[in-house]
């Protein structure tokens, strides 16, 4: 069974909620059809699912062969769960979008 850290790790990956995150994993897994597969897999999956467990399982073969991937890893979750906020857009966005940390009040588009 994976480590915990990796267990959350890959749960963040399947819904993309840290990007530079998954733009890191993506890299690492860009020349290992398999692990590659495991990440697209999971996109979209419940964290108590079998695809994320498959992709914290590869994470966690993946840290054990490379261990300079594994700190890089660990540093980005560390930095993530510190409570600074990474925001990220892609393609094509319409309208209002705000991207924020902690809120306290209302916020009005004008």
């Amino acid at each position: 069974m994976p480590e915990p850290m990796l267990v959350t790790i890959a749960a963040s990956l399947a819904t993309r909620a840290v990007a530079g995150l998954y733009e890191l994993v993506r890299a690492k897994f860009a020349d290992d059809p398999v692990a590659a597969a495991a990440l697209t897999a999971a996109e979209g999956a419940a964290p108590d699912s079998p695809q994320v467990a498959a992709l914290s399982e590869t994470l966690e073969r993946a840290v054990l062969a490379d261990p300079a991937f594994g700190a890089e890893l660990r540093a980005h979750h560390a930095v993530t769960q510190t409570g600074r906020v990474t925001n990220s857009i892609t393609g094509s966005v319409s309208g209002n979008v705000v991207q924020a940390g902690d809120i306290q009040g209302g916020i009005t588009f004008k």
